[in-house]
């Protein structure tokens, strides 16, 4: 009993711990500087770049208020990331309402593949002394972990962009374009000597010491900025984004593929059990949307589907809690990809989630106790096997030809005659064996009719 309480225990550490996480942080963004001049957004843009991260660059931009920020920084670190994330990238910084500054720092951080279209794509490029951008020559995943080159429409229509976005900025696209088609690589110098990036500053301090006083246009309005003394506000990613940005890793998404495939491959080939086709099909899903298959809007509303089906299939059905469980995850997954519509009430969507992460900690907290106590009870069966000898006589209740049913101590079993008679129905008989879960039994009182033999004809 102590272990069953200390799993408990754990249980609920665990579905509290993850209530706790789907706060996103509260209060105001911490703030440096003087509150009276427009604030400096600060974010940061490191490892591979992915959905979560785009889709955090999104919110950021889309909330701020350009009376009281002035700019965007992104200080940025990344080996390369996803197309369409990187994409989506670019559109965003054209349509944001702020001059928008990417910072490769610190010393040593690279801007590589994904990382140099969203450097060359930024109003302001900066790099740090020491670091390199460069070696944007996409490449194909295998779900095997290998690479190799994209075709030539891929590179050309890439190549293209990277020259379109340059230029559209004033710089050089000659010389980005190479980023793609020959894997050209620049140090920070290098960059900045033929045009790639604007600033060189050695930290983020000295380069809003150099932002002081740029003018340049955004959307064809002019902007002049005033970066001494500003207030910076640094952004983190709420619980959704980082959700998203670690499902969206290429790695991890094709380790979901793989495992949601061998779950239900083991589940197909070995039925009743439920459990390895219920996380097989939960972890096939995230490994979709990761690789990009289904947009966060659209997995969302599957898997609150999902959810609610396993739960319904959990009420109407012996899954043994692993229905619940399932429909659990699967609703606490869809509750925080839900993404918030600009159309709907703002306060719907906190209640929504909160209804929802109620619901899966109270249908797990359920399902949990349902398979502690069938654990426990199968347990104590083996423990108390002699309860469940066959009785020494039973009564008949459905005609045993040879096969049937007969009662023995309250309780109905399935029985067969030892030597093939028939035995009438209210006839009492002796039980000579059990074999699993019946009963070969022949009749005590004599009411037996023999079994005819079969006609052997020619």
């Amino acid at each position: 009993m102590k272990k069953q309480h200390a799993r408990i225990l754990i249980i609920s550490f665990l579905l509290i711990f993850s209530f706790l996480l789907l706060s996103p942080p509260g209060g105001m963004p911490d703030v440096h500087g003087s509150s009276t001049e427009k604030g400096i957004y600060v974010l940061e843009l490191k490892g591979v770049i992915t959905t979560g991260q785009a889709v955090f660059i999104q919110r950021q931009l889309d909330t701020l208020d350009p009376e009281a920020v002035q700019a965007v920084v992104i200080v940025m670190n990344t080996p390369g990331g996803l197309v369409d994330a990187t994409l989506e990238l670019n559109e965003i910084f054209a349509k944001a309402p702020v001059p928008v500054i990417v910072f490769v720092a610190p010393s040593g951080a690279i801007a590589a593949s994904a990382g140099a279209f969203i450097l060359v794509s930024a109003d302001i490029a900066a790099m740090a002394p020491g670091t390199t951008v460069g070696a944007a020559m996409p490449v194909a995943l295998s779900p095997a972990g290998g690479s190799e080159t994209a075709d030539d429409k891929t590179i050309n229509f890439l190549a293209g962009h990277m020259r379109s976005i340059t230029e559209e900025k004033g710089r050089p696209g000659e010389i980005t374009e190479k980023f793609v088609t020959e894997n050209l690589t620049l140090t920070s110098i290098e960059a900045h000597e033929q045009g790639v990036i604007d600033l060189l500053a050695p930290n983020l301090n000295a380069l809003l010491v150099e932002l002081d006083g740029w003018e340049g246009e955004k959307g064809g309005v002019p902007f002049n900025l005033a970066t001494t003394g500003a207030p910076l506000l640094e952004q983190e990613m709420n619980l959704q984004e980082r959700f998203q940005d670690k499902i969206s890793d290429p790695q991890l998404a094709f380790l979901l593929l793989m495992v949601g495939g061998m779950g239900l491959y083991f589940g197909l080939g070995m039925p009743g059990t439920f459990v390895p086709e219920v996380l097989g099909a939960i972890a096939l899903l995230l490994g979709i949307y990761g690789i990009g298959l289904f947009d966060t809007n659209t997995m969302g509303i599957i898997f609150l589907v999902v959810g609610f089906a396993l739960l319904v299939a959990e009420i109407f059905s012996a899954g043994f809690g692993i229905f619940g469980i399932g429909g659990a995850v699967s609703l606490l997954v869809g509750a925080i990809m839900l993404p918030q519509e600009p159309l709907m009430a703002e306060g719907w969507y906190p209640a929504f989630r909160a209804t929802a992460i109620g619901l899966a900690l109270a249908v797990s907290l359920l399902s949990f106790l349902i398979v502690t106590v069938v654990v426990r009870s199968r347990r104590l069966w083996k423990k108390s096997g002699s309860f469940f000898r066959a009785a020494a006589t039973a009564h008949v209740e459905q005609e045993l030809a040879p096969c049937g049913t007969v009662k023995m101590r309250g309780e109905l079993w399935r029985a067969c005659s030892e030597d093939e008679v028939t035995i009438t129905k209210g006839s009492r008989v002796e039980v000579v064996r059990q074999e699993g879960l019946t009963l070969f039994v022949r009749p005590v009182e004599g009411k037996a009719e023999q079994k005819a033999p079969p006609d052997n004809k020619e």
